[in-house]
C-alpha cells in the first residue's frame, strides 16, 4: 500500500503526499475499495494556507504510530476544500448537523461506504487530549468499534441525516412576493449587530463579512447603512487584518479592534474586498479608502498573478513553522532599517513605542493616526505621510528578503472572477488602466485554459486544469465580465459571458422551483446535490447568479435572463427574511431587480467615445453602468445592434424598461444625466 496523493494538482494533496498515512484523493478507487472492505472512510478536508491543518498534519498525519491505525480502520480520503467546495459544503452541513456547532478546517469527518453519509465527526484533533478534546489516536479505535457495534443505529441516523440535508438543500419558497422590506431588514440587522466601537459585525473572530459590506455600498443612499460601511473600513483599514507593510487582507481578526490577524491571505477576500474600497472610495470621495484599494490591487497583482495571467490561491499563514514570523519585527530591527525621520513616524503610527502585541514582537497596527502623529511630530500631514511611505517601502524590501509564506499556485475560476471584478471596478475609479489589463489578462486566461469543448472547469495548476466548474465559477465570472466591460468593450467578452449564462441555464437551473443548484446536471453523483441561498466566506452563488443575470438581460435584451433571476429571488425570499445578513448577495440582488440602476450605452467612433466617457463619468455613479460600444463592434445581440443613430456619437439612457431619448450631442447627454427625469 502506498499513499496516491502524488499526482494531485493540488499544493494541499501535495503537502501529504509523503505521509505515512496511506491517502486516497476522493474518487472512485477508494470509495470502492472501501466499500469491498467494508471500512468506514476517514475524510479530512482543508487547504493549504490553514495552519490548525498544519498542525494537525505535523502532530497525527506525520505520526508513524497514528498513521498504523488510520491505515489498519480506515480507507482515508483527503480532500481540498478549495477545488472540492461540493463535499465541502455538504460535510460541513454534516457536522453542523451531527455537532450542532459550526464547523471549520481542517474538517475530520467519518463515513459510511455504502452510502457516503457522515456518521460522526469533528474539525482539528489534537494528538493527545486537550482542549476539551480527545486525543485522535485515542477515538480513531472508538469510531471504528462504533462502526462495527452499532449499524443499526447508524442506519437509523444517516436516514435522518439524508432527510435532513436534502431539506434544507431543497429549500425553496416559490411564492414569495418580493419586497422593499427585505431590504430594510437587512439594514435593521445590520445596525443591530454593528460593533460602533470598533467596526464590524458581532465579536471576535471578526471576519470581513463582503457579502454584507457589498450590500451596504449598495444601499449607500441609506445614511445609516453609509455609516456603518464607512467606519468598519476604516477600523479595518487602520487594523492588523490589513497588511501595513505590503498590503492585501488576512483571512480574518482573531480579537475585537482587527489588531492581530490570522495571517493567511485569500485571493478571494482580496478580490471581494477590493470591488468594496474602491466603491466606498468612489462613493464617499475618500483618498485614504483609495489608497487602501491601491495597496491591495498591487499586492495581488505584484504577490499572487502568474506570468500567464491567472492569479494563485492563497498565501500561508505560516513561515519557518511558526504562524505570522514573516509579518512581525522587534523595535530594534525596525530603528536599524530606518532613517531616524522615517523612524519616529513609524514609531508612533504603527505603535513600536509600545509593548509589542504578538509574541514578543511588534505587528504593525495604526495605534495613531498619521495626521495625529504628524501634528505631535511637528509635520505636515504631507510630510508625514511621504515619511511614513518611504518607510514602508524599506520595511517591504527588507521584508521581502524573508523566508516567505508558503504560497498555493492553483489557479481557481471563481476566486479569479472576484479578483478580475475587484481590477475592474478599481481600475475605472481610479483611472488606471494597469488595473484594467491586469483584469484583462486574467479573463484571458480563463478562457484561454479553464473553458474547454463549451464548458468551464474549476481549477488548474501547472497548466493541467481539470474539476467541472461549480454554480459559483460561472455566476462569479459572467459579473466579472460584465463589470470589466465597462472598462473597454471586447464583444467576444459578451459572447462569452452569454455562453455561461447559458450554461447555468442549461445544467444548474432548478426549473421547478427556481434557483440554482452549487453542481451541473452531469456533475459527478454525489449523497447530494447542494442548493443554497446564503453568503459563506464569498457571496453567495444564487445571489450573484441573480445580480449578473439582470445586468445581462438589461444589456443583451434576453428575456430568459431576467425570469431565471426573478425565481431565483422568489425562491430565495423565505431565507432573506429569516437572516437578512446572512443573505448580502441576494438582497443585493434584489435591490437591482426592484431598483435597477441606470444603463448608459455610448455608440460612436473609438476617439469620440473615449471623449464622451471621459466628459460622462463625472456624472455617473455606482448604480450607472456604462458601455462605450464602437460602431462596427461585432457580434452584438440584436438590442445593441439597434442602438445606433446616423450622428457619429449618440448616447442611449436607460433605466429599467424606461428609456430617455437619443442623446447625440454630448452636452445633452450631460444635462439628461443631470436631471434624468426629463424624458
Amino acid at each position: 500500500m502506498k499513499n496516491h496523493l502524488g499526482d494531485a494538482t493540488s499544493p494541499y494533496l501535495l503537502q501529504h503526499a509523503n505521509n505515512p498515512v496511506h491517502w486516497y484523493p476522493w474518487g472512485e478507487e477508494a470509495l470502492t475499495r472501501a466499500r469491498e472492505e467494508d471500512k468506514p472512510i476517514l475524510l479530512s478536508i482543508g487547504y493549504s494556507a490553514c495552519h490548525w491543518c498544519h498542525v494537525m498534519a505535523h502532530e497525527s498525519f506525520e505520526d508513524e504510530e497514528t498513521a498504523k491505525v488510520m491505515n489498519a480502520l480506515f480507507v482515508n480520503v483527503k480532500v481540498d476544500r478549495e477545488e472540492r467546495h461540493d463535499l465541502d459544503k455538504i460535510y460541513q452541513l454534516s457536522h453542523q448537523l451531527l455537532t450542532e456547532r459550526p464547523g471549520g478546517w481542517p474538517l475530520t469527518m467519518f463515513l459510511t461506504p455504502d452510502d457516503l453519509t457522515a456518521f460522526f465527526g469533528g474539525t482539528y484533533f489534537p494528538r493527545e487530549p486537550r482542549y476539551n478534546l480527545p486525543g485522535f489516536r485515542q477515538l480513531l479505535p472508538q469510531v471504528a468499534d462504533y462502526y462495527r457495534q452499532r449499524r443499526d443505529e447508524i442506519g437509523r441516523q444517516n436516514a435522518r441525516m439524508n432527510q435532513a440535508l436534502t431539506a434544507i438543500f431543497s429549500r425553496h419558497d416559490s411564492d414569495a412576493s418580493l419586497s422593499p422590506e427585505i431590504r430594510d431588514q437587512f439594514l435593521r440587522q445590520a445596525a443591530g449587530s454593528f460593533d460602533a466601537e470598533y467596526g464590524g459585525f458581532g465579536d471576535a473572530p471578526k471576519f470581513p463579512h463582503v457579502g454584507a459590506l457589498g450590500c451596504l455600498l449598495k444601499f449607500g443612499r441609506d445614511a445609516d447603512a453609509s455609516h456603518v460601511l464607512r467606519f468598519t473600513l476604516e477600523k479595518m483599514a487602520s487594523g492588523g487584518i490589513n497588511d501595513q507593510i505590503g498590503g492585501g487582507f488576512c483571512r480574518y481578526s482573531v480579537d475585537d479592534y482587527w489588531m492581530i490577524p490570522h495571517f493567511e491571505k485569500m485571493l478571494y477576500d482580496n478580490g471581494g474586498l477590493l470591488a468594496v474600497y474602491a466603491g466606498a472610495a468612489h462613493r464617499f470621495d475618500d483618498p485614504g479608502l483609495a489608497r487602501v484599494a491601491r495597496a491591495t490591487a498591487d499586492w495581488a497583482i505584484r504577490e499572487m498573478q502568474s506570468p500567464e495571467g491567472g492569479f494563485y490561491s492563497s498565501l500561508d499563514a505560516d513561515s519557518e513553522g511558526e504562524e505570522g514570523r514573516f509579518y512581525v519585527w522587534t523595535r530594534e530591527e525596525i530603528r536599524a532599517l530606518l532613517p531616524p525621520e522615517e523612524f519616529v513616524v513609524v514609531e508612533r503610527v504603527f505603535g513600536f513605542d509600545r509593548e509589542p502585541n504578538f509574541e514578543g514582537r511588534h505587528y504593525p497596527h495604526v495605534y495613531i493616526e498619521p495626521g495625529v502623529a504628524a501634528a505631535e511630530l511637528s509635520l505636515t500631514p504631507a510630510e508625514c505621510r511621504r515619511l511614513l511611505d518611504q518607510a514602508r517601502t524599506r520595511l517591504y524590501e527588507h521584508r521581502a528578503r524573508r523566508v516567505w509564506p508558503g504560497r498555493d499556485d492553483k489557479i481557481l475560476t471563481s476566486w479569479n472572477a472576484l479578483m478580475i471584478r475587484g481590477l475592474a471596478l478599481a481600475g475605472r475609479i481610479l483611472d488606471d488602466p494597469a488595473l484594467t489589463d491586469a483584469a484583462s489578462r486574467a479573463l484571458d486566461f480563463i478562457r484561454a485554459t479553464l473553458w474547454r469543448d463549451g464548458r468551464l472547469l474549476a481549477t488548474c495548476k501547472d497548466g493541467q486544469a481539470h474539476i467541472m466548474a461549480y454554480l459559483d465559477d460561472h455566476a462569479f465570472l459572467i459579473d466579472a465580465i460584465l463589470t470589466l466591460l465597462q472598462n473597454r468593450w471586447d464583444s467576444a467578452d459578451l459572447r462569452f459571458a452569454t455562453a455561461l449564462a447559458d450554461i447555468l441555464l442549461a445544467h444548474f437551473e432548478d426549473r421547478e422551483h427556481g434557483g440554482f443548484f452549487f453542481t451541473a446536471d452531469d456533475h459527478e453523483a454525489l449523497s447530494q446535490r447542494p442548493k443554497s441561498w446564503s453568503d459563506d466566506a464569498m457571496p453567495g452563488g444564487n445571489g450573484v447568479a441573480a445580480r449578473a443575470l439582470l445586468k445581462l438581460a438589461a444589456l443583451t435584451g434576453e428575456p430568459r435572463y431576467h425570469e431565471a433571476a426573478e425565481k431565483t429571488l422568489r425562491a430565495g425570499a423565505a431565507a432573506m427574511r429569516e437572516s437578512p445578513m446572512g443573505h448580502g448577495a441576494m438582497i443585493e440582488a434584489l435591490d437591482e431587480m426592484l431598483d435597477p440602476g441606470r444603463m448608459l450605452i455610448l455608440r460612436g467612433e473609438p476617439d469620440s467615445l473615449a471623449e464622451w466617457r471621459e466628459r460622462l463619468s463625472p456624472y455617473s455613479d455606482l448604480r450607472t453602468r456604462l458601455y462605450a460600444i464602437p460602431l462596427g463592434a461585432p457580434d452584438l445581440p440584436p438590442a445593441l445592434r439597434d442602438k445606433q443613430s446616423e450622428a457619429a456619437t449618440a448616447a442611449f439612457i436607460c433605466q429599467g424598461q424606461t428609456c430617455l431619448p437619443l442623446a447625440t450631442d454630448l452636452e445633452a447627454a450631460i444635462e439628461l444625466l443631470r436631471n434624468p427625469q426629463r424624458d
